[in-house]
């Protein structure tokens, strides 16, 4: 099979693509790929330096205000739309798949154009823009979240779960935490705020430091590289608890996650799919600086189902977070429970839903909207 990909813009949009194509890969090697994204985005490193194909557009997203810049989006559009048409002709796909992103615009439009089978992936509970217009001309739309369906036809909508999920299930947690100086068989909380880390939950963190160290459970407390030398300097004007290791960055999430009994984060949809695929218990913080407050609907998506328990950011202080850690890691019958929902809510062969949907479409070959 010929595969074209696009993701593009957001970690969260990427990710989910790039380990798409590897379980693909290592399940049929045989399978051809094709990245399409934009110079300027981070797929263009990311994708690169997995040694995929890459080739890019040049398009914007458009404005949410009115504003001149949505008719150069448009004059972009159109003509990434006949530069896109022009690589698919070339590389002959059997199927094309956007994963989000303003990139995915041109390349699924232009494929659903040519009658090659197309599918649009929405991490999200609540989708962009972007898969919101594809999704009335690709011929399936695949959700991580049952919530995502009342945005979507009826018909082509189908529920796959996020990649990344298949991939992080292949984690070891064994001998991880004696890496931070942890001590193994002792309950183990991970807390980060996303790659560049989150002020406002290292501020609650530091300030629980005094209250952490009289605690039985230990604490892996990932600051982000942004952060990371602020906190250290604080850090070295107190005694830092034996119980807590600080880091700016985790190279090796899913093992460390793997190894964690609970998890204190953002709700981002890779994140989320991560802990349910390996059945851990969060405590979501959700950023309210994202489109569509989409991030607080992902963690509802958990909380109403007992996996994780919601605290707002306007809401957060370092009180709040030590009543929440003690009420879930002093209370086992609590814990284990959650790790039950949280795994129930956990799809663990997502990658293989979506090529049993490829593979699907390309049997009925063209397009069928």
């Amino acid at each position: 099979m010929k595969i074209v990909v696009s993701g593009g813009g957001t970690g969260g949009h990427i990710y989910p693509a790039l380990a798409l194509i590897r379980m693909i890969k290592m399940k049929h090697p045989d399978t051809s790929f094709l990245y399409i994204g934009t110079e300027k985005g981070l797929e263009s490193k990311l994708v690169v330096r997995e040694d995929i194909p890459f080739k890019s557009i040049d398009i914007t997203g458009f404005r949410r205000s009115v504003s001149f810049e949505n008719v150069k989006t448009i004059m972009r559009f159109l003509k990434g739309v006949n530069e896109c048409k022009k690589m698919l002709k070339e590389f002959q796909p059997d199927v094309v798949i956007g994963t989000g992103g303003y990139v995915c615009g041109p390349v699924v439009y232009a494929a659903a154009k040519m009658n090659i089978p197309t599918i649009v992936h929405e991490q999200n509970s609540v989708p962009g823009l972007t898969n919101k217009f594809l999704s009335k001309y690709v011929n399936k739309v695949a959700i991580c979240f049952e919530e995502a369906k009342a945005y979507f036809p009826e018909q082509k909508t189908v529920l796959t779960g996020n990649p990344r999920a298949s991939e992080v299930i292949e984690a070891s947690g064994v001998g991880v935490l004696e890496k931070y100086g942890f001590r193994t068989g002792r309950k183990t909380v991970l807390i980060f705020g996303g790659s560049r880390g989150a002020r406002p939950i290292n501020d609650a963190v530091t300030g629980a430091l005094k209250d952490l160290a009289s605690r039985q459970y230990q604490v892996l407390y990932v600051t982000g590289e942004v952060h990371y030398e602020q906190v250290s300097n604080m850090l070295n004007t107190i005694e830092k608890p034996e119980n807590v290791a600080v880091e700016p960055f985790i190279h090796n999430m899913p093992d460390v996650l793997a190894a964690c009994d609970l998890v204190v984060a953002r709700a981002g949809a890779t994140t989320l799919a991560e802990l349910t695929a390996l059945g851990i218990p969060s405590i979501l913080i959700p950023s309210p600086y994202v489109t569509n407050n989409h991030q607080e609907k992902n963690a509802r998506s958990l909380t109403d189902r007992e996996a994780a328990v919601l605290l707002l950011e306007k809401d957060l202080t370092s009180g709040l977070l030590m009543k929440e850690l003690d009420a879930i890691l002093m209370n086992d019958l609590r814990l284990s429970k959650m790790k039950e929902e949280s795994a129930r809510l956990g799809i663990r062969d997502a990658a293989d839903r979506l090529y049993a949907v490829m593979a699907e479409l390309t049997k009925k070959g063209g397009h069928s909207s």
